[in-house]
Order: structure tokens, then sequence, then C-alpha cells
């Protein structure tokens, strides 16, 4: 069976919340045990930049994601985990694949859309606050993927387009030049659980509605008991399929866990009972890596050394293929 190789991003903003535990970084991790693939995370700072003009916010996300990761148990012997900037083949590569992918394509792109239908709404000039960043970004996330050989890119279904516009670009490159490129594919896993916020809405630090990952046992508790429910009393059958209560029960239990809190919701439980066994069951699993990303984040000079090793793993990769992707364009030696 060949080797499939597997490539995430991490973009460095914000602090992980259940939401990303739940729908990445736990299937993530778990699918980088498998035999048959190479799994490559890295930590997308560049791409940070493009959201983030606080550079203390960006330095101390990386900080924050990175102690996440490793906490939760990734095993960065048999992964390669990396910060995007410790890479320089990256950016140069992004250049290279500038100067062939097509502003048409640019165009297409969804963010760059939003942006400007935004901007007309609002009777603003289209591009107002639109930086080459934000256009161009897809380029970078081609570089990422086209840069490792990348087979399966997972992602979800917000971002099939950025797979299929590294396709494109790979494709262009392949065809002027010389086929030195994989053409990635998107794996979308509609198995894995999309997470209702606080609300009822999808958890996203932009509806600030989420609860954060690593938070201590009484602010966890305290979060858990803002969830939204609705005015059924004690006694009163409860709807699961409408409950925010439910879904993140059945997020952290297993399947007799998840039947029996279904009989109890037929049974009339109390909201104020089923969050506390929730809070129980939710902090039951995040105890452990709750302790161990405190002793990471207090030991910072250790994750940059784990991300150096990491970097230097992906420069195995990276700089053979960047000296073949300037032999190709013309870029050598004059003898």
């Amino acid at each position: 069976m060949s080797t499939r190789r597997v490539l995430t991003g991490i973009t460095t903003t914000g602090t992980p919340h259940l939401g990303n535990y739940v729908g990445a970084i736990r299937p993530a991790i778990a699918a980088s045990t498998v035999a048959d693939r190479e799994s490559f995370f890295f930590l997308a700072d560049y791409h940070a930049l493009i959201k983030c003009s606080d550079p203390d916010q960006v330095q101390r996300s990386t900080l924050e994601i990175a102690a996440t990761w490793l906490a939760l148990g990734l095993d960065t012997d048999n992964t390669v985990f990396y910060r995007q900037s410790d890479i320089p083949e990256i950016p140069e590569l992004t250049w290279i694949l500038n100067c062939s992918a097509a502003k048409g394509l640019m165009n297409r792109a969804h963010a760059y859309k939003a942006a400007v239908q935004s901007n007309e709404d609002a009777g603003e000039d289209p591009d107002f606050g639109v930086t080459m960043g934000l256009f161009s970004y897809p380029v970078l996330m081609a570089a990422d993927i086209l840069m490792f050989k990348a087979h399966d890119i997972p992602v979800g279904r917000d971002q099939i387009q950025h797979v299929e516009m590294a396709r494109d670009i790979a494709q262009r490159f392949n065809h002027n030049f010389t086929e030195l490129f994989v053409l990635p594919e998107a794996r979308v896993d509609d198995n894995v659980a999309v997470l209702q916020g606080l609300d009822g809405r999808k958890m996203s630090k932009s509806y600030n509605n989420t609860i954060p990952l690593f938070e201590g046992e009484k602010k966890l508790k305290k979060a858990i008991n803002k969830i939204k429910t609705n005015l059924l009393e004690p006694g009163e059958p409860k709807d699961p399929n409408d409950s925010t209560v439910f879904q993140l029960w059945c997020a952290f239990a297993d399947e007799q866990g998840i039947e029996d809190m279904r009989k109890a919701f037929a049974e009339g439980i109390a909201w104020g009972e089923a969050k506390k066994q929730l809070f129980e069951r939710v902090n039951e699993e995040l105890a452990g890596p709750r302790a161990e990303y405190e002793r990471l984040l207090a030991d910072p000079g250790h994750i940059e050394q784990v991300l150096r090793q990491g970097a230097d793993k992906a420069r195995t990769h990276s700089a053979p293929l960047m000296a073949e992707i300037r032999e190709a364009v013309g870029i050598r030696p004059m003898t």
C-alpha cells in the first residue's frame, strides 16, 4: 500500500476552543497514527498576518497553539510539526507561483469576493481595506501544500476551493515547466462534528460563543452553564436533536454514554443536571492535557526547540524541491 502524505495548517490567531479540538485537532492527531500515511502539521503564522496586526497576539497564539497540539499527544517523532515562517522556501515558492497563477482565479476566491461584496453593500470602493495578503493568500496556501507534495488536505467544506485552486496552480506550473508538483485532493470528513457554541450557532471566535479548550475547571464549568437552553422544566421530555448540551455530550461520550443521555433527555433530565454531567465528562477528558498544556506554556524554550527540530525535518523535503523548482524556471548558476 502506497503512503499518502497529509498536510494540515493551523492559523496562529486566537486561543483554541472545544470546536477546534473536536472538529480538527483530535481527529488529525488520531489520523496521524495510521500506518500508511505521513502527516505534516504546520503553524501558519504568515497566514495570521493577513488577519491580525498585533505582533504580540501572533506570537502568543503561536505559542498557545503549539502547546495545545503537543499537550494533546501529537507525536513529533512520527510527524512533521513546524512553523511556516521557519521554511524560507515557502515564501520563495509563493513568489514563483504568483508569476504563473491567473489573476482571474484569485478574483474568484471566496474571501476576496466576500470582502468586495461587503464593501459594495456599504457603499465603499470595492477594494477598500483589501490587502494583497488577503487577495493572494490562496497562492501562499498553494505553496504550503505543493512544497511538501501533499496528497490529501483535510478541510471543511468552506475550504475546498483553496485546495482546488492549489491544483489549478500546480497544473499550470507542471504544464509550463516540469512536472514537479503532486496534485492535491481536498478531504472532507462528514463524520467530524461541527460543534455548536454557547448561543446555538456554530462555535466560532467570530461569534464570540466559544468554550476555550484549556480553561481551568471553574471557568470551564461557568462556560458550560452559560449554554443556551429552552425553558422546559425538570421532568418534561427534552429533544436531544435540538440541544447544544446533547450535541456537546455526543462529542465527548462513548456510544453507551450517548444512549444513556438520550434516555435521560426522554425522561426529562433537568438542564442543570445535564450541564453538570457534561462538565464532568469534558473535564475528565481534558484534565490531563490541561496540566501538560500549562507545563508547556511555562517552558517556551522547549516548544521553540521542538519547532526548530520540525523545521529541520521539513527542510529535508523543501530544500531539494526548491532546487528543482529553481532549475525548472531558469534561476540557475552560470556554471
